[in-house]
């Protein structure tokens, strides 16, 4: 019995030590709370960049929270050059790595402000996450401030995607203005050789002549600006309708007929009728007759160009579980597109050939139309070329409903002469390899 009441004593006095420590460890964590602690991170027994241990750092009060609705990458340093802190954002450009910072110019003007405690920002270039030495690095702007007395915060802003967008305004606004200088100089001399030659009929009509082809190509060249500002964007379209495929390729070929003509090029169309893409019909027609007209303008005298139309599952190329595709191709055989020309025809005011270009009229503008088109019809345009072989262009856009009225009745494919696809020429194939 007296082994009873001394083991009960005991485990009550155990229990009243035990109770005395919560109590006073509850009372320092108040204590702490009202001098304005913090949460600290645990970094006991780690050392910084600079060697030196490092002790548990508190982040002020209300800091995370600011930290974490800030749209430039964030990181908190300690006094020995620990991150206290980073965004995740931060980690995903390679900044912060290991727990250490990663970019050695941002961390010595983390040092210099430290020091002096004065803000400092500047630009700099950063390699890309990966290690990939042909990687374009990085352009980011760092802002470098004071926290507190021990703490340091650097905000960097992403600056790439800005100078790169920069960089396309200002070569878009150099190459605007100097496709815009030539035929405007053109018109400038011819008008003046006509008032030279006002006494000689024929050189007048010949002067004449020219004022309407360098007159054309301006309003060409204008059009085609008006036409890509309105595409650049990829913006989704805003009232889309059912376009039917049959007519895109009627205007594309009689758009393209008296040059096809003059150049002796029959353009066939083959493939599915009927079909119906869903979008916006000025765009649709201005993207296919691009096409058509470039297959004309760098084919050969006495060749064929034809285009191709047949319905695919949006399964193989987007890799959605359902919906169809309508497939336009247009193949030629034409001069071809060179393996590095390739990876730039889409890009704005690019020529494979600038002397060939300017002899047929081209701007430079008709292909960057097609991808932008392509893009906010949420569709894909891919090329395959082979040098003296030619080049067959494949866009797919999703299918779109028949109208009510139409679905009972099929507009057939022409020809550039007029005749029925069942009785012309048989077109040149464009297979699945090709684009």
């Amino acid at each position: 019995m007296d082994v009873n009441v001394a083991t009960a004593a005991a485990c009550a006095i155990a229990g009243l030590g035990v109770g005395l420590t919560a109590a006073i460890a509850f009372r320092w964590s108040e204590r702490e709370q009202a001098r304005g602690g913090a949460p600290r991170i645990g970094n006991a027994g780690r050392t910084g960049s600079s060697g030196l241990p490092v002790h548990d750092t508190p982040l002020p009060p209300g800091v995370d929270t600011v930290l974490s609705v800030l749209r430039s990458c964030a990181i908190v340093l300690g006094d020995a050059d620990e991150v206290v802190k980073a965004s995740s954002a931060a980690y995903a450009m390679g900044l912060v790595r290991g727990g250490a910072m990663a970019v050695d110019p941002m961390l010595s003007l983390a040092r210099a402000t430290r020091r002096d405690g004065e803000i400092r920002q500047v630009e700099l270039e950063v390699p890309r996450p990966g290690g990939a030495r042909a990687a374009e690095p990085l352009a980011v702007s760092v802002r470098v401030a004071p926290l507190g007395s021990r703490l340091v915060l650097v905000l960097v802003e992403d600056l790439t995607e800005r100078r790169r967008i920069e960089a396309i305004r200002r070569d878009f606004v150099a190459n605007v203005s100097h496709e815009l200088k030539t035929p405007v100089g053109a018109l400038s001399l011819l008008s003046e050789a006509v008032a030279d030659a006002s006494d000689d009929p024929e050189a007048v009509q010949r002067f004449a002549g020219r004022m309407q082809i360098e007159a054309t190509r301006l309003a060409s060249l204008v059009q085609e600006i008006i036409d890509l500002s309105r595409v650049q964007d990829d913006e989704r379209l805003v009232d889309p309708e059912p376009v039917p495929v049959d007519e895109l390729i009627a205007e594309a070929i009689d758009r393209c007929r008296q040059p096809a003509a003059a150049k002796q090029i029959l353009i066939a169309s083959g493939g599915t009728s009927g079909l119906y893409l869903h979008g916006n019909r000025g765009q649709l027609a201005a993207a296919l007759g691009n096409l058509v007209e470039n297959a004309v303008n760098y084919s050969p005298p006495r060749t064929r160009v034809a285009i191709a139309t047949r319905r695919i599952s949006s399964a193989a190329v987007l890799g959605e579980a359902d919906g169809e595709l309508i497939e336009v191709s247009v193949t030629d055989q034409g001069i071809g597109i060179s393996e590095k020309d390739r990876e730039r025809i889409f890009e704005r005011f690019y020529r494979v050939d600038p002397a060939r270009s300017r002899a047929t009229g081209g701007t430079g503008l008709g292909l960057s139309i097609v991808k932008h088109v392509a893009a906010s019809h949420r569709g894909t345009v891919a090329v395959w070329s082979v040098e003296g072989q030619g080049s067959t262009f494949t866009l797919r856009l999703p299918s779109g409903q028949a109208p009510a009225a139409d679905r009972d009745t099929a507009v057939p494919s022409t020809t550039a002469d007029g005749h029925d696809p069942r009785t012309a020429p048989t077109p040149l194939p464009a297979p699945e390899a090709r684009s």
